[in-house]
């Protein structure tokens, strides 16, 4: 099956040529590269996330496939959704998902749901496949959509992603869609998500769990991210650098409401 780009023309330009000019703008060419296992990226509208998104995807080794892992706006499909084959389309290009890995992820972890419903009209994980294209069309992806899970289910998740990906004998980077504080007054989302920033970057996954509970940080995709961490660390990971945080404002003037974002990668 082909899912077909749910938010082209809204989230990002829909004709091939205006969204490679448009993702273009927001790419560091002079970025020194490195090997990651795992990567925050925001996932709103360009034109608002994409200099933090393209930070982030500018500043890595691209391996052969992404592991994305987005939070549910919508609603539909299950808790945890995984489509485990077929094509995902976007304007400038078709990515395959790695039938390799999805197989291996629902194999090893049972309360994975294989589910295309889910995806069709998510934008988590679209939003970043223009920046994967702007630097290769060749990528396979493995796209997961999170609902709700426990902090122990994060962590099965999370080992049953790290082991498939341990299984296979080339380069997967896992990438967090995310944004930060929602609809808060810039300080106030700027306070808090350093908090929840400082916890990622201690790579705690319990403890960015329960600070997001105890703290109310409207951030949309803290199960992806913890569910992250807890595999990057079981393939290795030591450390974490924070690459760019940005608030809306920057952009729309608005600091009484804005949206945060974080560019993170992890090592």
């Amino acid at each position: 099956m082909k899912r077909s780009p749910a938010v082209a023309g809204q989230f990002y330009y829909g004709s091939a040529s205006k969204l490679t000019h448009q993702v273009e703008q927001y790419i560091d060419r002079n970025a020194k590269k490195e090997k990651v296992t795992g990567i925050v990226s925001p996932h709103a509208g360009l034109i608002y996330s994409g200099h933090v998104a393209g930070a982030v995807y500018s500043s890595i080794d691209f391996p052969e496939t992404f592991v994305l892992i987005g939070p549910n706006h919508t609603g539909l499909g299950s808790s945890i959704s995984l489509m485990t084959s077929g094509e995902w389309e976007i304007p400038t290009g078709i990515f395959q998902i790695d039938e390799k890995i999805s197989y291996k992820i629902v194999m090893n972890v049972s309360f994975v749901s294989k589910d295309i419903q889910a995806h069709m009209f998510e934008h988590s994980l679209e939003v970043q496949l223009p920046f994967i294209a702007f630097f290769s069309r060749n990528i396979k992806i493995v796209p997961v959509i999170i609902l709700s899970a426990s902090l122990e289910e994060c962590r099965i998740l999370g080992e049953g992603i790290a082991k498939a990906i341990k299984s296979v004998n080339y380069p997967v980077v896992i990438v967090a869609s995310s944004d930060m504080s929602h609809y808060v007054p810039d300080g106030l989302a700027r306070q808090k998500d350093g908090k929840a920033i400082d916890r990622i970057l201690s790579l705690e996954p319990e403890g960015l769990y329960e600070l997001v509970l105890m703290e109310r940080i409207s951030m949309c995709g803290y199960l992806p991210v913890v569910t992250m961490i807890f595999a990057a660390k079981f393939l290795g990971a030591k450390s974490a650098r924070l690459v760019k945080y940005a608030t809306s404002a920057e952009v729309s003037g608005d600091y009484e409401n804005v949206v945060g974002y974080a560019g993170i990668v992890l090592r």
